[in-house]
């Protein structure tokens, strides 16, 4: 009995030991499921694969300027410096900045009723009065402009008179100016018809004795040359009304009178 029980016991651990290596190799040769494969992206054909991105390093360190050297005094490049300047202002042509728009010099002008004033836009008026008018609640000083050939009233507020154009005639040497150019060479642009008018009816509509002559001047034909298209003979009559209106109120004459002396400082250019 002892044998047999010794017998199986060494069977027994004889197979044990027989079924070890054949775990052993099992697990040896059965790959790990446990173990964690690191996942890819999955790559789309037809976009382009960007590199990772690498940190660029950092700028080097600058100290402040000094005070009261040049960069600390220079002007910072303003947001309108490369887009050109604001609406109203001029660049500066040495850092490219916006300047404000020019401002009226020396104390704003009165005006009386009876003046003969020029607005920009409607020509020569005469001043009727200077009234205060009730406005949301507030009494508003206003002058009182009245335009006999349009049949129009216009009400231009004491503090705004200046920064709307509102002014008094021109000077006897300003006008004397305008008539010179009058004598002048025709300047004609090479650039299309439809910029030309743009730029014509700027200056008629800005109002300068000087502007509006330089228009009439261009557009004026003597005998001998090309006839006018139907837009140029337009301008061209705008213009020469408006500035023989303001040389009528300062030579105190009517406007026929007026533009006959234009066209006779036209013929002798």
């Amino acid at each position: 009995m002892k044998q047999t029980a010794q017998a199986k016991t060494g069977d027994t651990s004889a197979k044990t030991e027989s079924e070890k290596p054949e775990a052993e190799k099992s697990e040896a040769g059965r790959p790990a499921k446990d173990v964690a494969k690191p996942e890819k992206a999955p790559v789309k054909f037809g976009t382009p694969q960007t590199p990772p991105r690498q940190d660029s390093p950092p700028p080097p360190h600058r100290p402040p300027p000094r005070p009261g050297s040049m960069a600390a005094n220079s002007p910072r490049p303003s947001m309108f410096s490369q887009r050109g300047a604001p609406r109203g202002g001029v660049e500066d042509p040495e850092d490219g900045t916006p300047l404000p728009p020019p401002r009226p010099k020396g104390p704003p002008p009165e005006f009386k009723p009876g003046d003969h004033v020029v607005y920009p836009t409607h020509g020569v008026g005469q001043v009727q009065g200077i009234e205060e008018m009730p406005v949301a609640g507030m009494s508003l000083k206003v002058i009182i402009v009245t335009f006999e050939e349009n049949r129009m009233t216009l009400r231009v507020p004491v503090n705004k008179a200046a920064s709307s154009g509102l002014r008094k005639l021109a000077t006897d040497d300003h006008m004397a100016e305008a008539l010179e150019v009058l004598r002048g060479r025709a300047r004609i642009k090479r650039t299309m018809w439809s910029r030309r008018a743009q730029e014509y009816e700027a200056k008629i509509n800005s109002g300068d004795p000087l502007a509006i002559a330089e228009v009439v001047r261009d557009l004026h034909r003597n005998a001998g040359q090309p006839d006018q298209s139907f837009s140029e003979r337009q301008i061209y009559e705008q213009a020469l009304d408006r500035l023989a209106a303001e040389l009528a109120a300062i030579d105190r004459t009517d406007k026929a009178a007026a533009s006959e002396k234009l066209l006779t400082f036209l013929k002798a250019a």
